[in-house]
């Protein structure tokens, strides 16, 4: 089977920078029709000028995906310039550098990570679904989660509640479209390596090589990773996958409580001195 996007329109929330961009360029290389959303101004250009090197058919728009009505002009460029749509990838999450205890945490800052993590997805896709259904021939969405929407993330509490939310998200708008042959699926990524989250800012240099035992594969994702699974979701080669989660994690969330020993052997019981990875950046 060939694996492309030829023919097909998809767009790309949140694709100015990390996941998303590796997303929308790996779409493109596809022959995808493109069309991207970013908030940022700088990030648009920047990608416009990159899609434009490789010859795609693409469409960037500066926009704020959590506002309405910024939403429904992005759809309405969308239906001008393509007249449909076959692929909805919503990328647009953020942990918004909040780590704390539920009791630490605002009113003001639960309300954003809602607003990034979980309610863009509910106005995006309900914006989308008449220019998903238009093609006449299915679709794909794909909602971009985390790995914490499997498992506990202490001070970490709201964040990922709605993570847990994406999961019953797709699972729940994928009974409700399958007779429309539109599917929805869930990518899942471990620690990745991005603008997001800068790792060598924020982890401690000597816990690195100990971090990464927690992953069986040995390291850290890499954008790329996510865009892997994202073209097999987009393409005919799942054409009967809906409703499920594609863990993008090396392994993590398999391992559950399993680490790498420095000798290679596996243990439950870890010898635990300090935090490798955490907010605000570590000096050490």
């Amino acid at each position: 089977m060939t694996i492309t996007l030829a023919g097909k329109t998809a767009l790309v929330t949140g694709a100015g920078s990390g996941i998303g961009r590796a997303i929308a360029l790996a779409f493109a290389k596809l022959e995808a029709r493109i069309v991207v959303a970013d908030i940022d101004s700088g990030k648009c250009a920047k990608l416009r000028e990159e899609l434009t090197g490789l010859g795609a058919h693409a469409l960037v728009v500066q926009a704020d995906v959590r506002k309405g009505d910024e939403i429904a002009r992005l759809m309405r460029e969308i239906d001008l310039s393509f007249g449909g749509l076959d692929v909805l990838v919503n990328n647009v999450g953020h942990h918004l550098r909040l780590l704390k205890k539920l009791e630490e945490t605002s009113d003001d800052e639960i309300d954003a990570l809602y607003h990034i993590n979980l309610r863009h997805m509910f106005l995006v896709t309900r914006a989308a679904l008449p220019l998903l259904r238009r093609s006449g021939k299915g679709a794909s969405i794909i909602n971009v989660s985390s790995i914490e929407g499997f498992r506990g993330c202490p001070t970490h509490v709201a964040y990922t509640t709605f993570k847990h939310a994406v999961t019953g998200f797709t699972r729940s708008l994928a009974m409700e479209l399958a007779h429309e042959n539109i599917r929805v699926n869930t990518l899942a990524p471990e620690t990745t390596e991005s603008e997001q989250v800068p790792l060598d800012m924020l982890m401690r240099p000597k816990y690195r090589e100990h971090t990464l035992r927690t992953i069986p594969l040995g390291r850290f994702g890499k954008p790329e990773d996510s865009a892997g699974a994202a073209v097999y979701l987009a393409t005919d080669l799942s054409a009967w996958v809906t409703g499920t989660s594609v863990h993008v994690d090396g392994g993590g969330y398999a391992a559950g409580g399993f680490y790498r020993t420095p000798d290679g052997t596996w243990t439950v019981q870890p010898v635990v001195t300090a935090a490798g990875l955490g907010y605000p950046p570590h000096d050490e």
